[in-house]
């Protein structure tokens, strides 16, 4: 953008955008690729570059992270597309009411002009192929920190946007997290994500702590650089 940050998408499971609408997450976890190759990892107190050193090895290598502090992150989350032209839009997934009415306006056109093909626009669309134009949902990162993923506070584990299950519980009881009801929550929420295991693996993950703006990118961008 032309304030300084990068401006990048990322893709968000449909609780998570749950989670961004409703205020109650400001951080996310990415997977750090490559994953460190030393375990002393630690952060510039001048530049806040993140570097990783070995036990009595010369040297210190970096570790390039894409994402910086001041970026702008644009959501991506599954949707379907309304009609083509100059009204196409987009239904978010999470937003049932909207999809219900979007999905009953498709079975109303299949009736009404059955020589169109509407599959395109009943057809559940990943937010991997969410348009920039689309998004609603912009972030803009405060803060970066590189740790392992267990290491994750109870504090975080809320911020991640970790929720009690429906039946009020946050969390089934594992001696593990005893005392640490929202990193329980978390951890259900990374396995199911990330697959079994993979919360027992720890690896080293990015940190991402940001604010949330409920509109478009460019919208956002445009505002920020009238503000200047």
């Amino acid at each position: 953008s032309k304030d300084g940050g990068a401006v990048r998408p990322i893709l968000f499971s449909g609780p998570m955008v749950r989670a961004l609408l409703a205020g109650t997450k400001t951080q996310t976890r990415r997977v750090l690729k490559p994953q460190p190759h030393f375990h002393n990892v630690w952060q510039c107190e001048d530049t806040l570059d993140w570097w990783q050193s070995g036990h009595g090895e010369a040297g210190d290598d970096p570790i390039h992270i894409r994402i910086k502090r001041g970026d702008r992150l644009w959501v991506r989350e599954a949707h379907y597309k309304t009609d083509d032209g100059d009204y196409e839009r987009a239904v978010c997934a999470v937003d049932d009411a909207e999809v219900r009415e979007h999905l009953a306006e498709i079975e109303r056109l299949k009736v009404s002009h059955p020589q169109v093909d509407w599959s395109r626009h009943a057809r559940l669309r990943p937010g991997i192929h969410m348009p920039r134009w689309a998004s609603r949902l912009t972030l803009t990162v405060t803060d970066i920190r590189v740790q392992r993923l267990q290491d994750i506070s109870e504090e975080d584990a809320i911020a991640e946007g970790a929720e009690p299950c429906s039946n009020g519980v946050w969390f089934d009881g594992k001696p593990q997290f005893a005392g640490s009801d929202a990193r329980g929550a978390y951890y259900c929420l990374w396995e199911h994500i990330n697959g079994t295991g993979s919360w027992a693996a720890s690896p080293w993950v990015v940190a991402y702590t940001f604010t949330v703006d409920c509109q478009n990118i460019d919208a956002a961008l445009s505002l920020a650089q009238g503000d200047r």
